[in-house]
C-alpha cells in the first residue's frame, strides 16, 4: 500500500484531468455503475467532528474521512482500495484532492449548464476553495473578465492579483458583491456564511450559478427566491442534500418544489439541461465521496507509474 502526500496530490491531479474523471464519475452513478454513501459526522462535545462518507466505482472503493475542530482547523485523509479483491491500495493525503475535485465538479456543471458563450465570471469568496473553482471555470469557458469580492478588501486583492497572474485572466477586485455579480455570465459562491450571500436582484436572466461554500443544514448562501428562478436546479445528490443542503433546506420547499430539484447525474446523461438562453441554471455542490474515490484513483494510477510514494505495510 502507497502513501501519497499533498504534493503527490498536486503533481498527478490537474484540473482538466479532474474535470474528466467527474464527468465519468457522475455518467458511472447514472448507469449504476457506482455507489456513493452520504457523509456522516461524529460531534464531539469539544466541538471536534469526525467527517466520514465512502463510494465505489467499479474499479475502486474506498472512503474520506477527516476531523475538524475550531481552534485547530481540518485533516484530511483518503483510504483507496481495488474492488476486484478487496485490497488496500494507497493511503491519501486528501486536503487537495478535495479542493481540485469540488472546483473539477462545478467545472463540469458550467460546462454543462453554462451557456456556450459565457464569458464574464464573479466569484464570491476569495480562500481555499475559491482558487480551483476559478480554475475550472477558465478551463471550460473563454472568460474574458472575471470579478471577485470577499469580506476582507486585503485578501480579494491578493486574490485578483495572484489568480491573474497564474490564469492569465483580468481578475478585478470590486468594492461589493453586487457589483462583482451584475452582468455576470457565471457567479460562483465559495464561502462559509450562514446567510444568503447574494440578492436575486442581482443574477441575470441567462446565468448560471455554482454554489459550493454550504454543506451544513444550518448554512445557505442562496436566497430562496434564486433557487426558485432556476430551470434546473441541479445537485450533486438528492439524498445527500435532503441531509445536509442548507441551501435548500432553509428555503423550506414543499414537495413539489424538491420534484423539480434534479442530479448532477441526470444532466451528463442527457435527461436535464439549459432549456433556454435566458434561463438561469443553479448547481448545488455538496461534494460526494465517489467524486473523491474517482480522483484518488487516477492520483494512485499516476503514483505507480511514475514509482513515486512510500510504501505502507498493511
Amino acid at each position: 500500500m502507497l502513501y501519497l502526500t499533498e504534493s503527490d496530490v498536486r503533481r498527478f491531479l490537474p484540473i482538466n484531468d479532474c474535470i474528466s474523471q467527474m464527468r465519468t464519475a457522475f455518467a458511472d452513478l447514472a448507469a449504476g455503475k457506482a455507489i456513493n454513501q452520504p457523509r456522516r459526522r461524529l460531534v464531539l462535545p469539544t466541538r471536534s467532528t469526525l467527517h466520514y462518507m465512502a463510494a465505489a466505482n467499479g474499479v475502486y472503493f474506498g472512503a474520506k474521512i477527516y476531523s475538524t475542530n475550531p481552534k485547530s482547523g481540518a485533516r484530511f485523509l483518503l483510504l483507496l482500495y481495488r474492488a476486484e479483491d478487496g485490497a488496500p491500495l494507497a493511503l491519501l493525503e486528501a486536503d487537495y484532492l478535495g479542493q481540485i475535485r469540488t472546483g473539477a465538479t462545478s467545472g463540469l456543471a458550467t460546462d454543462l449548464l453554462a451557456r456556450p458563450d459565457a464569458e464574464t465570471a464573479a466569484i464570491v469568496g476569495s480562500g481555499f476553495q475559491a482558487r480551483s473553482q476559478l480554475e475550472a471555470l477558465a478551463s471550460v469557458r473563454r472568460l474574458r473578465r472575471v470579478r471577485v469580492w470577499s469580506r476582507s478588501a486585503e485578501k480579494r486583492q491578493a486574490f485578483a492579483v495572484e489568480t491573474s497572474a497564474q490564469l492569465g485572466l483580468a481578475v478585478e477586485a470590486t468594492d461589493s458583491a453586487e457589483q462583482a455579480i451584475q452582468g455576470a455570465d457565471i457567479v460562483t459562491t465559495a464561502t462559509n456564511s450562514a446567510e444568503p450571500v447574494l440578492e436575486s436582484a442581482w443574477v441575470a436572466d441567462g446565468a448560471h450559478v455554482n454554489a459550493m461554500g454550504s454543506n451544513r443544514a444550518q448554512r445557505r448562501e442562496l436566497p430562496p427566491d434564486l433557487l426558485r428562478r432556476a430551470a434546473p436546479l441541479v445537485v450533486d445528490s438528492v439524498e445527500q442534500s435532503r441531509m445536509e443542503s442548507g441551501d435548500l433546506l432553509l428555503a423550506n420547499f414543499l414537495p413539489e418544489e424538491w420534484m423539480r430539484v434534479v442530479e448532477l447525474e441526470d444532466v451528463v446523461s442527457g435527461q436535464h439541461g439549459r432549456r433556454h438562453p435566458e434561463d438561469i441554471t443553479i448547481f448545488k455542490s455538496n461534494g460526494l465521496a465517489v467524486e473523491d474515490v474517482a480522483a484518488a484513483g487516477l492520483v494512485y494510477e499516476r503514483a505507480v507509474e511514475a514509482g513515486t510514494g512510500s510504501a505502507v505495510h498493511s
